[in-house]
């Protein structure tokens, strides 16, 4: 929506008769196009699953010790990113089936 101080300045202008009250409907048009073309882009992208507010908590322990090497939380966009980029680098991870690791993790599957 555009802001008050331009729809003021515009009808102003039509008042003033400087405009006349055509032109300023196209200028408030055009104002409300503008205004709804900037919240479009100032909106963030997510997908579903990083906008759902998964998570994810990984740990490495060591097999010997038991001892925790590890232990974070990382939210399930990024480790959907982080796959999607592995597979394009990382020839192991490229053969890996990523949906399938995906729809494990939605699910909450626990690890080993």
């Amino acid at each position: 929506m555009a802001t008050r101080e331009e729809r003021v300045r515009v009808l102003r202008l039509i008042e003033e008769g400087k405009i006349s009250a055509e032109e300023g409907a196209r200028l408030l048009a055009a104002l409300e196009r503008s205004s709804k073309a900037r919240q479009r882009r100032a909106r963030p992208r997510t997908t579903p699953e990083e906008g759902s507010g998964r998570w994810m908590r990984l740990r490495v322990s060591d097999t010997k010790t038991g001892r925790t090497k590890v232990n974070m939380t990382l939210p399930l966009g990024l480790v959907n990113m982080g796959l999607q980029v592995g597979a394009r680098f990382v020839p192991e991870v490229a053969s890996l089936d990523i949906q399938q690791i995906r729809e494990a993790l939605r699910a909450g599957m626990p690890g080993k």
